[in-house]
């Protein structure tokens, strides 16, 4: 496994046509496929009827979805056409909607009913809430009329017609009101309310007068939907069971994951051909699964036509596959291409840990990683990040914002700036030279050494002359037997180098080249320093770290209380580990992407994307998006 990425490898399988879902399937479940179809058959899998099928599949999921049981897993060894297993299926699914329609529509309106009888609960056993005799208001007519509403918490009511009485009723969380008046009264009552988002709640005439009877009433008619509910429910199960609705629908899901991610097959009557990338590089591991499953096949590796892109495939240890995320921000590295995911593995944590050094704050980071990598896995870099905070902790002497716990192995930031500013301008050389390093590799991989040691090469002289005659002047005359002009001539030197070097190349128009190599030279020299420059701000941020971390200290140390103490050091840690750590994230992916990718990285690849298998996604999700 090197830094350079590796092409797929290029597969056609040969099976014969009632095998091939089967065949598909068993391929999803290696993780190393990728389809592409490429073929001059003029006869194709006719999905078309697929399609059409699937929508009504769709319709279906749309109004009965939420009563649907979970898919039932298909065996491998299911075979069939696969317009005849949409038939199939749909035929279930529509005997199964005639069964269960009626069913369904009553446990709705059960189900609603209950949850008006548990408001209508909550509204009438409010204590000291001066209610009127409930049966009267629920009884109220013919010219007057009775109403209940649960109005929005917010809802400011300013109009109430002349005739009607309200009582409003609160409890912490909801707002009822009961209102009676005249009954045209309370229908304008009725649509005002309405605007204001309030829902109007049936008073049924069975309503006892006093709020103690009432909740009785009300608890022995929730008791009776309760029971109506099972029994709802498990008729709709036994109806499930009687038509084979799981199995329908995990076909379906199967059909639809089908249509979704193989769209076009070349298929003649008996056979189909399925053809496109895998990761493993001599399909040794598909070939096992393929055989394992009993499918009849013939598997064979080529090379793939010539007007396909090959996908890229990075193969990384895993401690490194985490950081490939950086790299695939701007794209896919090529062939050609450095894979900068390792390195990426020491620099990225090295710099966070540099600007966030805290024994106790990234002990916290450590254990968040720890913990929730496995349900977001981009969290997982916390670990290493977690882990350079706790050692960079111990190099600046500093736990939970406090100086005093640990002595410093080196300094205090906060007591010494300049040489934690100064560390990161040498770190920020050293990133940079090493970004020059790898586009020379790059160079030779594209078989262009004589573009790098023929002109290329004027860059990084150009760079160490300058970096060379800044550091001689800084440092004080009579130490050293060097002379800051001797970087000024050699970065000269580079310059003639780089744009003699491509004018040479370009003969006999020397002369334009040699204008454009002025303008590319002028442009990467400003470039690579101000590259440079960037990487000051690791040790900026620091500087503002340990800043922060000391003004917390300082406020805790001006509470007298021990608990007070305790609580503005657990505040300010928690505000220094959630706000900074994430700047520091930001800035460290900043200066990852834009101060040392750019140096080397073309990212003009695609990457290699399994096929996944059916239980992987929503059913129907990417075919309703295209």
């Amino acid at each position: 496994m090197g830094m350079r990425p590796v092409a797929a490898q290029w597969f056609e399988i040969l099976t014969p046509r009632e095998d091939l879902t089967r065949a598909l399937r068993c391929l999803a479940g290696t993780g190393a496929v990728e389809l592409q179809t490429h073929s001059q058959a003029t006869s194709r899998a006719q999905l078309p009827d697929l399609h059409h099928g699937l929508d009504e599949y769709s319709e279906l999921s749309r109004r009965y979805g939420d009563w649907w049981p979970a898919p039932a897993p298909q065996p491998v060894e299911t075979a069939a056409e696969p317009a005849e297993q949409l038939r199939r299926a749909l035929e279930v699914l529509e005997e199964w909607a005639k069964d269960a329609a009626p069913v369904i529509a009553e446990l709705q309106n059960t189900r609603r009913m209950r949850h008006d009888l548990e408001t209508l609960r909550r509204a009438v056993s409010v204590e000291d809430g001066g209610l009127p005799d409930l049966h009267q208001l629920a009884a109220s007519g013919p010219y007057l009329a009775g109403r209940l509403y649960e109005v929005p918490m917010e809802a400011v009511i300013e109009q109430v017609p002349p005739s009607v009485l309200l009582q409003p009723v609160r409890t912490e969380t909801e707002r009822f009101l009961f209102a009676v008046g005249v009954k045209d009264q309370i229908e304008m009552l009725d649509e005002y309310l309405s605007t204001l988002k309030a829902r109007p709640l049936e008073l049924p005439r069975w309503l006892p007068g006093t709020p103690e009877e009432a909740v009785a009433a009300i608890d022995q008619r929730v008791e009776y939907a309760d029971k109506a509910v099972q029994r709802l429910e498990n008729s709709l199960r036994e109806i499930h069971e009687k038509h084979g609705l799981a199995d329908a629908l995990g076909r379906l899901r199967l059909l639809d994951w089908y249509v979704t991610h193989v769209p076009e097959l070349p298929v003649t009557e008996r056979f189909a051909w399925i053809t496109g990338w895998t990761n493993d590089p001599d399909a040794t591991h598909v070939d096992a699964r393929l055989h394992d499953s009993g499918i009849n096949y013939l598997l064979r590796l080529g090379e793939p036509p010539a007007d396909v892109a090959r996908p890229m495939v990075l193969r990384n240890p895993p401690w490194a596959r985490p950081f490939e995320l950086f790299a695939a921000l701007l794209g896919t590295p090529g062939d050609q291409d450095v894979d900068p995911s390792r390195i990426v593995a020491f620099l990225a944590p090295l710099m966070f840990g540099y600007m966030f050094g805290d024994v106790g704050q990234g002990g916290v980071l450590l254990a968040a990683g720890l913990l929730l990598r496995k349900k977001l896995p981009v969290l997982g870099l916390l670990v290493p990040g977690g882990i350079s905070a706790i050692i960079f902790g111990f190099v600046f002497g500093s736990v939970f914002g406090s100086e005093q716990i640990i002595p410093a192995l080196w300094v205090h930031p906060i007591e010494e700036p300049l040489p934690v500013l100064a560390a990161s301008l040498i770190f920020g050389f050293l990133v940079v030279t090493l970004g020059l390093a790898l586009d020379a590799h790059q160079c030779h991989w594209r078989g262009d050494d004589m573009e790098f040691w023929g002109a290329r090469l004027g860059l990084p002289m150009t760079y160490f002359g300058i970096l060379f005659a800044i550091v001689f002047t800084i440092v004080p005359e009579g130490r050293l037997p060097i002379q800051p002009a001797w970087g000024i001539w050699y970065a000269m030197l580079g310059t003639v180098w780089f744009i003699a070097g491509y004018a040479l190349r370009a003969r006999p128009n020397a002369l334009p080249a040699a204008g454009n190599a002025a303008g590319e030279y002028i442009e990467t020299v400003l470039q690579l320093l101000v590259n440079t420059i960037s990487f000051v701000r690791v040790g900026a941020f620091a500087l503002a770290h340990g800043g922060l971390s000391a003004a917390i200290v300082g406020m805790a140390d001006s509470v007298e209380s021990l608990a007070g103490k305790a609580a503005v050091m657990t505040l300010g840690n928690a505000l220094i580990i959630g706000l900074e750590g994430l700047v520091v994230s930001i800035q460290t992916t900043r200066l990852v992407l834009f101060e040392f990718f750019i140096r080397f990285l073309r990212s003009s690849a695609r990457s290699f994307k399994p096929l996944p298998t059916p239980d992987d996604e929503e059913p129907g999700k990417q075919r309703r998006e295209s």
